[in-house]
């Protein structure tokens, strides 16, 4: 069973893959902190493995991706006291080898270089990933597995907790789409503006960049609110909520892999 880590800023997942079925069988997840400790996360995800009863001896592999460096010696210390195992940790080395290439390594995020790795690798040509996290992405990648260029808006989270956050008198609401783009009240107004003003991004972002390049893309949607814009399934070859934690997978073992060889 392999381990992949996604530390991004609002959570951590961890993600269990069965190599014998070949599929992602479990999903953990704790909020990002800068306080988190060892101790925390040891007694957080305890409970986790006894309810699914994951036997930590039957680990074999375990991939970091992490966007924020606060909690890297945290994941790479509990790997080795709890988890039994070194861990690798995903950086700009870890790209030279992998049929999709970066102009800037060290600029581009390794949760964005894992989903474009694991994009190109399953459909073999020009991909575009719509990641909706905490950031709202497309990373554009070309016929040769080159990246080509990202780019990043503000997730829908973080759209409507701004909203909140800034102005006196609206609401949090909830990431739900409307039957109606005519808002009937403040949470319908909220809800409609912010939703399907995402919609419409989504939507012209993905053909102005398609135009851009003069050939189609196959379009993989991912991240954890991929499934509520409906009216965008359409758009999108592929909705993979795991495509992220399969790339930590697939980067880990293609330098595992590199190491024997060596």
């Amino acid at each position: 069973m392999f381990c992949s880590i996604d530390a991004g800023n609002s959570n951590i997942v961890f993600a269990f893959y069965d190599e014998v079925k070949q599929h992602w069988i479990h999903e953990f997840r704790v909020k990002t902190s800068k306080r988190l400790t060892v101790l925390s996360l040891e007694k957080s995800i305890h409970l986790f493995f006894l309810e699914n009863e994951i036997k930590i001896d039957e680990i074999t592999g375990v991939g970091i991706s992490s966007v924020v460096p606060e909690v890297n010696q945290v994941l790479q210390q509990f790997c080795v006291e709890y988890l039994g195992k070194s861990c690798f940790l995903i950086g700009p080395e870890s790209y030279r080898l992998l049929s999709v290439k970066t102009a800037r390594p060290s600029e581009i995020g390794s949760d964005l270089m894992c989903n474009a790795y694991a994009a190109f690798e399953r459909m073999a040509g020009p991909c575009i990933v719509v990641d909706f996290g905490t950031a709202l992405t497309f990373t554009v990648i070309g016929e040769d597995g080159q990246i080509l260029g990202v780019n990043i808006a503000p997730g829908l989270k973080t759209a409507i907790k701004s909203l909140f956050s800034n102005t006196a008198k609206l609401p949090e609401v909830e990431l739900t789409l409307p039957k109606s783009l005519l808002g009937k009240d403040t949470v319908h107004a909220i809800q409609a503006g912010v939703l399907y003003g995402y919609v419409g991004l989504v939507k012209e972002m993905l053909k102005g960049i398609q135009l851009e390049l003069g050939y189609r893309c196959h379009i993989i949607a991912t991240g954890g609110l991929s499934s509520i814009l409906t009216s965008l399934q359409q758009e999108f070859d592929l909705v993979d909520r795991y495509l992220t934690v399969e790339g930590v997978r697939l980067v880990t073992l293609a330098n595992q892999e590199r190491k024997v060889i060596k």
